[in-house]
């Protein structure tokens, strides 16, 4: 699931939520899905990046987004509340430029960690 906000350079496709089934795991499924909002913020929206908001203890989901051209742009603090399942934790903001940014300027990271109420 995803979507497209923002204003100015900020204009970037954002990804809500990426799920795959864990048996049709490693079919492809998750980079054609990204594929798709990519450019589809790319080409339809012309954003300037596509960015996601990941724990930083998903070392799988950290990786996949690494291969797929994503850097981490910014480390948000507290980010992610406890629940019975996980703890409080940091996310990481990561993002990829799109054709609309061809100098990555938006994916050069943040020297220093930002507090979520300012994210």
């Amino acid at each position: 699931m995803g979507k497209v906000e923002g204003k100015g350079k900020e204009w970037h496709g954002h990804v809500t939520a990426l799920t795959v089934s864990p048996s049709c795991r490693r079919l492809g499924l998750g980079r054609s899905l990204m594929d798709f909002l990519e450019l589809n913020s790319d080409k339809v929206h012309n954003c300037f990046f596509v960015d996601l908001f990941v724990r930083p203890s998903n070392l799988v989901a950290v990786n996949m987004y690494k291969k797929f051209g994503y850097v981490v742009y910014r480390r948000i603090l507290e980010y992610y509340w406890s629940s019975d399942d996980n703890p409080a934790e940091d996310g990481l903001d990561m993002r990829k430029s799109l054709s609309r940014d061809p100098k990555k300027l938006s994916m050069i990271p943040l020297k220093n960690p930002v507090p979520a109420s300012q994210a």
